[in-house]
């Protein structure tokens, strides 16, 4: 050849090879996934034959993951971020407390040292963001509250590995043996690297929510308004990749976070959906390759060499995160089914574990056999995620049938997911239900509450319905997509329905779930999305839209459209007893 083609040849073999494996995978009734992981094995450096450019498909994977996570930033916002802090942010770091003592306690058993026991159980406790968002998405729950709480989750523990990464380095001066002074110089290295890594964290935050939020939707309005799809197509790569990899240059912020940040920051803008749409094939192809590069490390001579050891890794990531996860989630006073979903989430992990335990081996503090096992145990529990997803409904139902226990936990009921008994019947004739979540919902919820108009909220933070309740408006805590929540807001005898949303997917799910209810009710939609981009056009569906949409008009809008409730409640059927 004239020239180098490693590239060429590295997507060549890797693309042609995950689909041939991943259609069989489908015919085997196995995850694609699946496939992706055998064809990196199959041209990884362990195996023989064609042997692909393993530093080439790692930064091919790293854009799949930059891509990812900008996908999931426009459908996550801020609003969502805050609204699972409570459960995201201690869960994530006890969660990681309990697998670095397990991971921990393992490594020392085997007779590792105590820096190696600290790196090998630190690689163990953080989950793969990439396979979480493509379980959640191919089953539907990225939008779900279960969904949120996950990568709510997930994002704490990246932002906790991204200090352990900085840190590391100046931890290594305090594990090995040192001299007093030196370890004295390496403390001090400690704070010092600790001080300027959150200072910096805090500053690429204040950044993307002083000046991206307002620059990145104004750019991506300005690209729209040329009319070509192809430099629009372009600008949404452009900001993923320029905003990742500006984040990690300038702010040593991981590419997933950076380019997380820059989603949700582009959520704010009218073609949010636009660019969620025209990223996805994109998004999809580089994904692959992640998979692929974790295949290509994976050497299976440590499947013989160290079995037990294997074994062991797999039960602490796919038992012992999960179970830990279940039991905080329980403990935090969330369903059975939440619990399952956020523990399975949790039960692998990826591309934080690679790049911990390579960095661990670079500075002598894991041997290599810790890094074999990091990278057989993410292989294996990768394979097992999907499967572990499926088992869910079923596992729910075993355990229900056989614990009353477990039933009551089942059954136990959020004090905010239901109106008090207290609130009036005069409130709930012909009253207003708001649905939405974000600064456009709450100002609708406190106009018609000024103006004396009978209303019940329906919102996801927690926070935002205590306040309500607190300021007498009745509310209730749950997702405007959930028609539970919809019959907890009486909108059976509903005078008419206010989405604040911007999200015209959930638009059309709410509407389809409305009409099931109230097939008559009128429905006020509030948003900076066209009505074209609605999937289920409705004669009763009135949609405001605008460059920005007042809240006194969806206001003034309710006023006139509250119709009076049927005369007769409809009937509800009545739950089955459950089993004592």
């Amino acid at each position: 050849m004239p020239h180098d083609i490693s590239l060429i040849a590295t997507l060549a073999a890797g693309f042609g090879l995950a689909f041939a494996l991943g259609l069989v995978a489908v015919q085997l009734r196995l995850p694609p996934l699946v496939g992706y992981l055998l064809a990196g094995v199959l041209i990884g450096p362990h195996t023989p034959g064609f042997v692909a450019d393993v530093g080439l498909a790692g930064q091919l994977a790293e854009v799949g993951v930059m891509l990812l996570m900008f996908g999931v930033g426009l459908h996550f916002s801020l609003q969502d971020l805050m609204a699972v802090r409570r459960i995201a942010v201690p869960g994530a770091l006890v969660q990681i407390l309990v697998a670095l003592a397990m991971g921990a306690g393992l490594a020392l058993a085997w007779g590792w040292s105590t820096a190696a026991a600290l790196v090998f159980g630190l690689s163990l406790s953080v989950a793969s963001t990439v396979v979480l968002l493509r379980a959640l998405e191919a089953r539907g729950q990225l939008a779900t509250g279960q969904g949120r709480i996950a990568v709510g989750w997930l994002v704490v523990e990246d932002l906790v590995m991204v200090l352990v990464l900085v840190l590391l380095p100046a931890l290594a001066g305090l594990l090995q043996p040192a001299a007093d002074a030196s370890t004295a110089a390496g403390a001090a290295g400690l704070w010092s690297a600790l001080g300027l890594t959150l200072a910096k964290v805090g500053a690429f935050i204040v950044l993307m929510l002083v000046v991206g939020r307002r620059l990145l939707p104004r750019a991506l309005w300005w690209v729209a308004r040329t009319g070509s799809a192809e430099l629009f197509r372009l600008a949404v790569v452009a900001v993923a990749v320029g905003v990742a990899v500006g984040a990690a240059a300038l702010f040593d912020v991981s590419f997933a976070l950076g380019a997380f940040f820059a989603g949700m920051m582009l959520r704010e803008s009218e073609f949010s959906h636009r660019a969620a749409d025209e990223s996805l094939p994109l998004r999809d192809a580089f994904a692959v390759l992640f998979f692929v590069s974790v295949g290509m490390l994976f050497d299976p001579a440590v499947l013989l060499q160290s079995p037990f050891k294997v074994l062991a890794v797999v039960a602490v990531i796919v038992l012992g995160k999960t179970l830990a996860a279940i039991a905080l989630v329980l403990l935090l006073r969330h369903p059975l089914n939440t619990a399952l979903t956020v523990g399975v989430s949790l039960a692998q992990i990826g591309e934080f574990s690679f790049i911990l335990a390579g960095l661990g081996v670079a500075l002598g503090l894991l041997p290599e056999e810790g890094r074999s096992l990091v990278l057989a145990g993410a292989l294996l529990s990768i394979a097992l995620n999907s499967a572990l997803f499926a088992a869910i409904e079923p596992l729910q139902r075993w355990i229900l049938a056989r614990s009353g226990w477990a039933r009551r936990l089942d059954a136990r009921e959020d004090p905010l997911a239901a109106l008090p008994a207290s609130t009036g019947h005069d409130l709930l004739q012909g009253q207003v239900v708001v649905a939405g979540r974000g600064a456009l919902a709450e100002a609708v919820a406190d106009g018609l509450h000024a103006a004396a108009v009978a209303l019940v909220v329906i919102d996801p933070q927690r926070q935002r319905v205590e306040a309500l309740r607190a300021a007498g408006v009745a509310a209730v805590c749950g997702e405007p997509t959930d028609p539970l929540a919809l019959v907890q807001a009486h909108i059976h005898r509903a005078g008419c329905l206010v989405l604040a949303l911007d999200d015209a997917m959930a638009v059309g799910a709410i509407t389809e779930q409305v009409r099931l209810l109230r097939p008559e009710l009128p429905i006020i939609v509030g948003g900076t999305q066209g009505l074209a981009d609605c999937p289920a056009p409705d004669p009763a569906l009135h949609w405001l839209a605008a460059e920005a949409v007042l809240a006194e008009a969806l206001v003034r809008q309710a006023q006139q459209l509250r119709v009076a409730p049927p005369a007769a409640a409809p009937t509800w059927p009545q739950a089955p007893a459950q089993p004592a």
